[in-house]
């Protein structure tokens, strides 16, 4: 980096850096796309390499982050902001104004993350006659630059893209056809934004786009900050300073936050009616000789400010009690520093056993924040991060197996993003609580796991605290593309065990 740069700031990007993984650096080539010469981006071997390129081309500079906030921003890196002086609502705030990511390489990233290993794989073979042969690995980004190499894919022509997605998964357009309408919609705001010339010489490279997701939540979550502090005594305990959400009279529970609909996951995707879609899926494979391995983190204690979480041994009992029942080898680890954590993954990401397994469950309690989960030390890992580890190229023995994570925490999968999840010192969180009771009784019916998900969320959203202030929304996100349906087990269900 040059020399006219302090180094305090080479220490913010350096902090950055060491806290994003290999997919979240290509993630970040590829928003870059439009805004770095393509020949430089193809030089990249580190996030150090990307920040000197934006600074090359002046988008990044020690007076100006934005650019930088805005891609962590939107590869859902939110913890990272602050190191930079941001929050993911100060981002919300500015976008409109200073984004300079375009809606068409939105909209293609936001694609991406929804194609699963074996969608990319159907659209490769649809492709094979595109792709160049000596392309033996290849993820769902790479192939839209291929696309776009080669013409088929640009930003007024979609149209291959379109009949990609209706061949492998018509659930993929919703996508293409936000992006369609927005592009309609908004077409005098071309070239708004304050962009290099000498980048972007032609019009039509860059637009203002503010997705529902941006809009909806800062809506609802301005005050993300705003500390709660439960009654004095109370047995129940919220995770994080997040704000509540109140009840009013006549509240529906699916009502109370509606539009909100962000999820901070590498497996972001939509929570479909269960009921109406699983009927035309196929089942993953489950009549292996072993079930497979669920793995459940119990952080409890905390170094620094971070307080204790009281309950959640009885969350974790609890999951090693139903998930045993459902025929899985479950191992528990208690208090993980965030290297703890990383490292734990790597060897579960190695564990050979896997092929011999049907399924791989990981379950995670902690304290968290915006897509990311605290280790004991006080320091974050990203869910996007936590995932990472067993793709099918990281994870090959556990390719085209069903994963599920069950993240309990403070604006993880057990809740919406921005709010509270709530849990009782005695009797465990609202989310584990249902979890587990839902499985005892939906398993034994045949039900899929959509499908008891369903009905996990609709009983999380019903619950209240004592004083009948506080709800809890739960929304889940899936990758899965087949009905996932655990065997009945021959013994009767914890709860009726004595």
């Amino acid at each position: 980096m040059g020399d006219d740069i302090s180094l305090k700031f080479r220490q913010q990007l350096l902090l950055i850096e060491e806290n994003l993984g290999t997919e979240d650096v290509a993630a970040l080539k590829f928003l870059c796309i439009d805004l770095i010469p393509f020949k430089k981006l193809e030089s990249v071997q580190s996030a150090l390499d990307i920040f000197q390129f934006l600074m090359a081309e002046e988008y990044l500079s020690e007076e100006d982050t934005f650019l930088l906030a805005e891609l962590l921003y939107r590869i859902k890196c939110h913890f990272l902001l602050k190191k930079l002086g941001y929050t993911k609502e100060r981002v919300q705030e500015y976008l409109p104004e200073k984004g300079r990511v375009s809606s068409y390489r939105q909209m293609l990233y936001e694609l991406a993350e929804n194609v699963t290993s074996e969608m990319l794989k159907e659209i490769i073979f649809l492709l094979r006659n595109q792709l160049p042969k000596r392309q033996t690995t290849i993820s769902a980004l790479e192939l839209l630059i291929l696309l776009e190499k080669q013409g088929l894919l640009t930003e007024n022509n979609v149209q291959v893209l379109e009949e990609l997605c209706m061949s492998v998964s018509p659930d993929l357009l919703e996508a293409i056809s936000s992006y369609k309408r927005e592009k309609v919609s908004l077409p005098q705001q071309e070239n708004t934004l304050p962009v290099k010339e000498s980048v972007l010489p032609h019009t039509g490279d860059t637009r203002l786009f503010t997705s529902p997701q941006e809009t909806s939540v800062k809506a609802v979550s301005s005050n993300i900050n705003d500390h709660y502090g439960g009654e004095p005594g109370s047995l129940w305990e919220h995770v994080g300073n997040v704000r509540p959400i109140p009840i009013r009279p006549g509240d529906k529970a699916a009502n109370v936050i509606q539009g909100v609909s962000e999820m901070n996951l590498e497996l972001r995707a939509k929570f479909i009616n269960a009921e109406n879609e699983s009927k035309n899926l196929t089942s993953y494979k489950m009549d292996g000789p072993q079930r497979g391995f669920c793995l459940v983190i119990n952080n409890v204690k905390f170094d620094g400010d971070l307080q204790e979480r009281k309950g959640s041994c009885k969350d974790a009992e609890e999951l090693n009690q139903v998930f045993t029942w459902l025929g899985l080898d479950v191992t528990i680890h208690r208090d993980l520093t965030s290297e703890q954590i990383k490292d734990l993954m790597q060897a579960w990401q190695n564990l050979e056993d896997h092929k011999d397994r049907d399924c791989f469950i990981c379950c995670i309690l902690s304290h968290g924040e915006s897509g990311a989960i605290y280790g004991t030390d006080g320091e974050r890992v990203s869910i996007r991060t936590i995932m990472s580890y067993f793709t099918a190229q990281q994870c090959p023995a556990l390719a085209e197996k069903p994963k599920l994570f069950f993240i309990q925490a403070c604006q993880g999968m057990a809740t919406t993003d921005g709010y509270a999840s709530f849990r009782h010192v005695q009797q465990g969180t609202w989310y584990i609580q249902a979890l587990c009771s839902k499985l005892q009784l939906l398993v034994p019916r045949g039900e899929d796991i959509l499908s008891i998900l369903t009905e996990v969320n609709d009983d999380v959203s019903r619950r209240a605290d004592s004083l009948g202030t506080k709800k809890q929304m739960p929304q889940p996100a899936y990758t899965l593309r087949r009905k996932f349906i655990f065997p009945v087990p021959r013994d009767p269900p914890p709860s009726q065990q004595h």
